[in-house]
């Protein structure tokens, strides 16, 4: 998962945030979901485009084994720094810093291509897709997991953001949530030359922390943490009261919990 303004605001404690914050509340509940839906056999060789700290690789390698083979690749060097300490040594996986647009691999290379909440990033969409088309066998298969539409949950955040601090701090939050549409996504696979797919919505449960924790570590571990760092702090104190009231009927003490839209499309 990752802009290119996330290449440039997240350094190592920023991926380190990521890992140890998004992916246990979110990354990880989805990752499960996609990977579940790849079906992925031993000794295949699987992609994850847009891997940040690696959840969905990491998942991949339980299902291929030793057998098999999981690469990584993503624009921003620090979440691929973190991805490879949280593997085994031994694991059969490879990181690669490049963009989805131009993936620095062979034709016919793998059998499955995933990517997780990342498409809607991509600078060029539809050579993304083209490249992911490149890479897989002519029998292969990709997954897109995409969020959306965007939930009231992250609606009180993206309208306390819009209020107070600068507007890509908004503007991030809609854009997470920018690409869901099937008749979008379909036609982008068309584009990049997939011709059979199957695009559905599903609902994922996510559990998080109490409001006012949740806050500090969605702020921490995504692109909002360099805005949210330079923010003055009366509006950073108007965005956490804004916000936490407006997550109480969310949850509370024990934390927050609720049923986030994914869209999964599976083109082959």
């Amino acid at each position: 998962m990752a802009p290119a303004d996330f290449e440039k605001s997240h350094g190592i404690i920023a991926a380190e945030n990521y890992e140890r914050f998004f992916v246990p509340a979110i990354g990880r509940p989805v990752a499960e979901h996609l990977t579940e839906a790849a079906r992925l056999e031993p000794g295949e060789r699987a992609l994850d485009v847009g891997c940040g700290t690696g959840i969905v690789a990491r998942m991949a390698i339980e299902k291929v084994g030793p057998e098999g083979s999981v690469v990584g690749i993503d624009v921003n060097p620090a979440m691929l720094a973190v991805a490879s300490t949280v593997v085994p040594e031994e694991a059969p996986v490879e990181w690669h810093q490049a963009p989805a647009e131009s993936i620095p691999l062979g034709d016919d290379a793998f059998d499955v291509v995933l990517c997780q909440m990342s498409l809607q990033f991509f600078q060029d969409r539809v050579q993304a897709i083209r490249e992911m088309r490149r890479v897989l066998t002519p029998e292969g298969r990709v997954l897109l997991s995409l969020p959306g539409p965007m939930t009231p949950l992250f609606g009180v955040l993206e309208q306390a953001l819009g209020r107070h601090l600068e507007p890509p701090a908004a503007g991030f939050v809609r854009q997470v949530f920018s690409l869901h549409e099937r008749n979008e996504i379909e036609k982008l696979l068309r584009d990049g030359g997939f011709d059979t797919m199957d695009i559905r919505e599903e609902k994922i449960p996510l559990t998080m922390p109490p409001p006012a924790e949740f806050l500090d570590q969605y702020l921490a571990s995504t692109p909002l943490s360099a805005v949210w760092a330079s923010a003055e702090e009366p509006a950073r104190a108007a965005v956490r009261r804004e916000v936490v009231e407006g997550w109480q009927p969310f949850g509370g003490e024990n934390g927050m919990g609720g049923q986030q839209p994914m869209t999964l499309a599976v083109a082959s």
